[in-house]
């Protein structure tokens, strides 16, 4: 049987703990990279959480492995990584992603609008 998008955010929430956006602005004071999944052109509409790096879902793994050509230094495998994007879908699946990969402290924190809401500090792309 084939895997629906259900099934695999279904795989990926199991697999990544969901934060609350005040659980999510306590993370941020231990060290931890923040990781905005969502498209270049969707950031700079929208800004980003103060601090974050914009690493697309489109290249996660490319970034994440530290034999691509396109890895990014910031994604270390002994960090904890707290993962957005604009609903939390597509940072669960990119939780999941990097746990296949091996990171092992990652989280899942929604969508933009809603840590911005609850007063998580923002910044221009």
């Amino acid at each position: 049987m084939a895997t629906t998008v259900k099934d695999m955010l279904a795989a990926a929430n199991q697999a990544v703990p969901r934060l609350p956006p005040d659980q999510a602005k306590a993370k941020l004071k231990e060290d931890v990279v923040v990781v905005d999944v969502r498209d270049g052109a969707e950031v700079a509409k929208s800004g980003k959480i103060k601090g974050a790096i914009n690493l697309s879902r489109g290249m996660l793994e490319f970034y994440a492995d530290p034999e691509s050509p396109y890895h990014n230094p910031a994604l270390q495998r002994d960090k904890t990584l707290l993962l957005y994007c604009a609903s939390g879908g597509r940072s669960a699946l990119s939780g999941k992603l990097l746990k296949d990969m091996g990171y092992r402290s990652v989280y899942n924190i929604g969508g933009f609008k809603e840590l911005a809401e609850a007063g998580l500090e923002t910044e221009p792309a």
